[in-house]
Parts: C-alpha cells; sequence; structure tokens
C-alpha cells in the first residue's frame, strides 16, 4: 500500500464499509432506539457521541459528559513549549456536536456508575443510560513520590494540556540561561509513547534560540527510547548537538522538591525546571467505577465491541484500556467508531462488525517546522480476541518540512472529525 494512500484511510476509520453506507442503512429504518451516556469528552468520547448520533440517524439519544467546557488537544501541545503554538490555538469548544449533530452537553464530574440501575451518579443528579462508553483518559500514581501530588505546581508533570502547559511554559521562559530542564519519563505503557522525546525537542529548541547555554537531561525509566528511536536520536545528535542528554534505565528513587533534585540508581540530578511524568492507569471514574481489573490499573474489554469485561452495557475506549496497543490520541478515535458502530448494532439486535480494522498515526515536531511520524494498520485477531499490527507500518527516513506540514493537516483534520 502507498504512503499516501495509506495515511488517507487513518483517519476515514477503517477498512470496514463506509461510515456514509452504514449510515444510509440505518436511515432506512425509524424509531427511536435509546439512550447512550458518554463520560468523558476528549478524542474518544466526542468521536464516540458523534459517531453514535450518526450512525443512528439520530434514533439514538446521545449525551457527552465532561467536568470541562472546551476540548483542548494534548497532540500539538508540546509546541506550546516550543513556541510555535498558544494553548487558545489547541482549545475548542463543542458547539458543533450540539448544532450539528444533536449530541448534548452536560458539564460536570461523574462520581460513581451504578451499572444494577443503568445511571451514572453526579453531583445532585443520576442520569439513566441503555448503554454507557466511558472515555475517561488517564490518571498520575503518586504511590512512590507521594509528596508530588501535592506538588504540581512547582512540579508540573504537563502531562493533560491545560493549566499545567502553561506553567511549564512559564518556567521555562524564566529559567537561567546555563540552566537545567528534566524530564522524567515513566516505564510504559503511558500515554503517547513518543511524546517525552518530541517535548525534549521543543524544549530544546527555544533553549537553543533563546538560551544557548542551557541543557535538556531526559531521565527515561525504559531501557531505550519507546517510540521512533533512531529518529530522535538522528534529530538530537543534528539539531541540537550537545543539548540534550538521554539516560536511559533511569527510574526515580527519590525527588527533594525543594531543590528540584531527582536520584537514581546511578546518578543525581539537579535542575532548574523539573517535568516529572508520573506512572499512569486508566482515569479515575475507570478506578472508582470498577471497571479497571488489570493490575488495578487498565480496563479490559471486548475489542470487537469495546464492552467492559466488568460492568454490562458499559464499554471503555482511548487510554484507559488494556490493549498492549499505543496509547494515542488516533487511537482513541479510531476505537470510538469502532464502539460506537458495535453500539448501533447492538441497539438494532444486531451482530457487530466480525473484523474490525483502522490506522494509527503519530506525528512527533522535532523543531519549529520539521516533523516525522509512523503510521501502522491494526486488525482485529479471532484467535487471540485482539487487535494486532499488520506488517511493520510506515516510518519517516526523516524529519522534514513536509512532514512538518503533512502534521499540521493531520491535527485540523482529526479535530474536525472528533468535534464535527
Amino acid at each position: 500500500m502507498r504512503r499516501r494512500d495509506f495515511l488517507g484511510l487513518t483517519l476515514t476509520g477503517s477498512a470496514w464499509p463506509s461510515m456514509a453506507a452504514f449510515g444510509a442503512a440505518r436511515r432506512r429504518r425509524h424509531g427511536r432506539l435509546g439512550r447512550v451516556v458518554v463520560v468523558g469528552a476528549g478524542y474518544g468520547g466526542a468521536t464516540a457521541a458523534r459517531y453514535v448520533r450518526s450512525l443512528s440517524a439520530g434514533r439514538i439519544e446521545v449525551i457527552l459528559v465532561d467536568q470541562n467546557a472546551d476540548f483542548v488537544s494534548c497532540p500539538v501541545s508540546n509546541r506550546v513549549l516550543g513556541g510555535q503554538k498558544t494553548l487558545a490555538q489547541l482549545t475548542f469548544g463543542y458547539d458543533a456536536l450540539r448544532q450539528k449533530h444533536g449530541v448534548r452537553f452536560l458539564r460536570g464530574s461523574v462520581t460513581a456508575i451504578d451499572a444494577e440501575r443503568s445511571q451514572i451518579v453526579m453531583a445532585g443528579q443520576r442520569l439513566a443510560y441503555d448503554r454507557l462508553v466511558v472515555a475517561p483518559g488517564i490518571d498520575f500514581i503518586y504511590d512512590d513520590f507521594p509528596m508530588l501530588a501535592q506538588a504540581q505546581q512547582a512540579i508540573p508533570h504537563a502531562w493533560k494540556a491545560g493549566p499545567q502547559t502553561r506553567n511549564l511554559q512559564r518556567q521555562l521562559m524564566t529559567m537561567r540561561d546555563g540552566g537545567v530542564f528534566t524530564i522524567v519519563v515513566p516505564a510504559q505503557p503511558y500515554r503517547c509513547p513518543p511524546a517525552p522525546y518530541e517535548r525534549a525537542c521543543q524544549v530544546a529548541f527555544y533553549l537553543k534560540t533563546h538560551k544557548p547555554r542551557s541543557k535538556v537531561v531526559v531521565l527515561d525509566a525504559n531501557p531505550v527510547i519507546t517510540s521512533k528511536r533512531a529518529l530522535f536520536e538522528q534529530a538530537w545528535r543534528d539539531l541540537y548537538p550537545g543539548m540534550i542528554e538521554y539516560v536511559p534505565g533511569s527510574e526515580p528513587k527519590e525527588v527533594d522538591v525543594a531543590t528540584k533534585t531527582v536520584r537514581t540508581a546511578f546518578d543525581t540530578v539537579k535542575s532548574d525546571v523539573l517535568n516529572f511524568i508520573p506512572p499512569q492507569r486508566a482515569g479515575r471514574i475507570a478506578q472508582g467505577g470498577g471497571l479497571a481489573n488489570v493490575e488495578r490499573r487498565w480496563c479490559e474489554v471486548d475489542f470487537l465491541t469495546y464492552a467492559s469485561k466488568v460492568l454490562p452495557r458499559v464499554h471503555v475506549i482511548g487510554d484507559a484500556i488494556d490493549a498492549g496497543l499505543p496509547k494515542s490520541a488516533h487511537m482513541a478515535n479510531a476505537q470510538a467508531k469502532v464502539c460506537a458502530r458495535a453500539i448501533v448494532d447492538a441497539m438494532l439486535e444486531q451482530a457487530p462488525e466480525p473484523a474490525p480494522a483502522f490506522a494509527n498515526t503519530c506525528y512527533s515536531y522535532v523543531d519549529d517546522r520539521q516533523a516525522m511520524h509512523i503510521s501502522t494498520l491494526y486488525r482485529y485477531d479471532p484467535a487471540s480476541q485482539s487487535m494486532r499490527a499488520e506488517g511493520s507500518g510506515i516510518l519517516s527516513e526523516h524529519p522534514s518540512a513536509q512532514e512538518g506540514r503533512d502534521a499540521d493537516a493531520w491535527a485540523r483534520q482529526i479535530w474536525g472529525d472528533v468535534l464535527g
């Protein structure tokens, strides 16, 4: 398959019959089918809400619930640190979902799932559902370093785009020339495998431009760079020689908040800016709702429908699931479409698609113009009942300005797909 053809199918969804044809078939039937409630309005949840409405031709009522009023994109947010983007440029409303697709948006925090009554519990109210989609994203594990949970202003993770992104940017901008910016990378699995290394590039780009005597230290708990290794190593050599110090196998043992010092088994690093990315698990509602049944971190699902293996009529998508797949925005978007189609099928008392397939594409920016990517096609494997990569995928030969333009186009396209 040619690269351009491969990339062309990545956001249209997959290698199954087109969504338009599926929707047309559904429009031949009439009558209300029920209510779907979607908890979490990120890449997975917002996509699921849109596609349940469109695939059911509006016959399923969809209520999208999130504690935040706006959608803020984690992809591209590292470019805020590099100075090419503002957080405002990555922030969008849910108006199109409401006005074009008839999705009801309800702002609030879900405190519990009452599976016996098929209800979610919010402050002062309960909301009934026929099917529930939980797209909770991630939460952070501070068990080994509880002091960091209270010190996020001084030591931000900025692993959810928003106020912490601005905070980390301010710390970078006010750091002295000749200072040390340290990124602590957790062991896999974590959200967006290449993102810590992209962050190192963006921070180094800013420092090279404004504070050239400074350096970036990457303390990685993993034995090697977890994604696009050769490409990142090449970019660091070519673009930032001597500026990025990469230290693999560096699991943190102690952290001194006051001095921003990290001790590993091999070294002690004192920083001017410390960006500590903690280990992760499924978001809070998945934990509290009992959905995280794999090592008390991740949610086990049926990959034909994304139905939870724990609670009936509940589906889980996105970073929260135990899949052995990259935890990425594109993956959440693709899973949401499979889930939405399966929900509509179930409410029509039909069998789900027996062989779903989709692609995942991930771009990484290495400076203000150049990017690189990896794209992989995944198909459902009946023998293992899981999604399996088909071949080795497509990897950039090197970063380029053209790929930077492609990355910009990818972002615009997926934002439009998610938010309508």
